[in-house]
């Protein structure tokens, strides 16, 4: 990965992504969503991610970039429910190179993606994380969110061979 110029509010530009963008992205989301990291991630991070939201909603895939070098992304998209007057917006995927976190770079990121998805009007903003993701929780409540509400997550592999043992018959 190039090493990547300082970050400050000068010199960083949040723009909407392009197809050129896709392998740093990708690759700040390998980086960034790993599944040593996040055990419970329901979601899985690939090269679909990218390309689902850039094709449907490419005006809420943003990317922050200095001197040319993309240092982080959002990836977002809106909802509208069927027989309601709101709008969601839901931030699917923030990600910064790790190198650089807590520099500016997520904050960047969510001001712009908060500023688009109000301009197509949205009402309410939605994001989930998991519950033991403390960094995560800490950012987004400096964002503004809150009314946190833990849900159950249950999950089941199927590729491990099941441990019960065969009820015999007498």
């Amino acid at each position: 990965m190039t090493e990547a110029p300082p970050a400050g509010p000068d010199n960083l530009r949040i723009r909407e992504m392009s197809i050129d963008d896709f392998p740093a992205v990708f690759h700040i989301g390998e980086q960034v969503f790993t599944a040593e990291s996040f055990q419970n991630l329901y979601r899985t991070w690939d090269e679909y991610e990218v390309t689902t939201f850039f094709n449907s909603d490419n005006e809420l895939c943003l990317v922050a970039e200095a001197g040319g070098v993309v240092l982080g992304f959002a990836l977002g998209t809106t909802v509208t429910k069927h027989n309601s007057p709101w709008k969601y917006g839901y931030l699917v995927w923030l990600g910064v190179r790790t190198d650089i976190q807590q520099g500016g770079v997520g904050s960047g990121l969510f001001k712009e993606i908060k500023h688009r998805m109000k301009e197509q009007g949205v009402r309410m903003m939605l994001i989930d994380t998991s519950a033991d993701n403390h960094p995560a929780v800490r950012f987004f409540k400096k964002q503004g969110f809150g009314d946190i509400r833990e849900h159950v997550y249950m999950s089941l592999n199927l590729s491990r061979k099941s441990r019960k043992k065969p009820v015999k018959k007498p």
